[in-house]
Parts: C-alpha cells; sequence; structure tokens
C-alpha cells in the first residue's frame, strides 16, 4: 500500500518543524544563560579591571623592591638597580617604554634605553621585568634594547597638563 505523498510529507515536515523550533529555543536559552555566567563572573566594567590589574602588577614590583627602592620609588616614581654585568646604575622610571635610563657614577644621565617584555603588561609588571633583566643579564637585556640619547620625562604643571622635556 502506497501512502499519498501529501500525509507523508506532512507527516515528516511537521516533526521536523516541532524539532528545529525546540533545538531553536534550547540553544537561544544557553546564550542567555552564558551571558548571566559570563556577567556575574566577569561584571567589572573594562576601566575596574585596568585599575584592579595595575594595583596587582604594582604590588608584586614593590614586594621584589628592596627597603631603599621602595622608598625610592614612593617618593620618587623612580628605583635604581645595578647592571650585573657592568655594574652600571639603571634608575627605572614608572612607565611602560623608554622609562630606563643609564647613569654615571656621579648620578647624571648617560643616555636612555627602551626595552620591554613581549605582551599587554601593566607598568609595574615591565617595570620588574626590567629590574630582574638588568639585575641577572644586563649584557641581553641591552642587546634588545633601543638606546636614547636622553629621557623624555612627564613634568606636571600647575594647570594639570603635562609637558613632555628631554
Amino acid at each position: 500500500m502506497y501512502l499519498n505523498t501529501a500525509v507523508a510529507t506532512g507527516m515528516f515536515a511537521l516533526p521536523m518543524m516541532v524539532m528545529a523550533s525546540f533545538l531553536l529555543v534550547w540553544c537561544l536559552k544557553g546564550l542567555v544563560a552564558f551571558r548571566g555566567i559570563r556577567r556575574v563572573r566577569h561584571g567589572k566594567s573594562r576601566s575596574a579591571f585596568e585599575l584592579e590589574s595595575n594595583a596587582r602588577g604594582l604590588t608584586l614590583l614593590k614586594n621584589w623592591l628592596s627597603p631603599v627602592q621602595l622608598r625610592s620609588y614612593e617618593r620618587h616614581g623612580y628605583f635604581e638597580v645595578v647592571g650585573s654585568d657592568s655594574g652600571g646604575i639603571y634608575r627605572i622610571h614608572h612607565g611602560k617604554q623608554a622609562n630606563v635610563e643609564q647613569l654615571d657614577c656621579i648620578g647624571a644621565s648617560v643616555c636612555a634605553w627602551c626595552f620591554i617584555p613581549e605582551g599587554d603588561l601593566v607598568p609595574g609588571d615591565v617595570m620588574l621585568a626590567q629590574k630582574i633583566a638588568l639585575e641577572t643579564d644586563e649584557r641581553a637585556a641591552l642587546a634588545v634594547a633601543v638606546r636614547y640619547s636622553t629621557l623624555r620625562t612627564r613634568l606636571g604643571s600647575r594647570a594639570g597638563s603635562l609637558s613632555l622635556v628631554s
């Protein structure tokens, strides 16, 4: 006995439409639940996340600084390290790039260096990596660094604007 094609098509199409509707609703509910979980897990805004990352990076850096380096950093925004190979003195200023200054024996600036670790890191992590690199393998750090004649530092004015000074 042959089934009428209209009956056969209707019998096949209806369950397929129901199944497709069920899958669509199920997927949408899953996406909504996923967004809710993600929002709870990462409920902070981008700027709050960046502030927390900066604070963690500075905390880690401060834990690695000697008492003298820590006092200098908290007072002046920089600390000094001794190079492992030459015994030269380097001043690491707060920042992420072009923030390492080489000093002579009387503390005058000789030149500036720029070398940073790979990745998008916060300033505390960058300064810690620079400190460790200079104190453990100065030659390798300077081999990949870019040398500048002077360090450009930021000075705050009374109006609140920043100016760069060489």
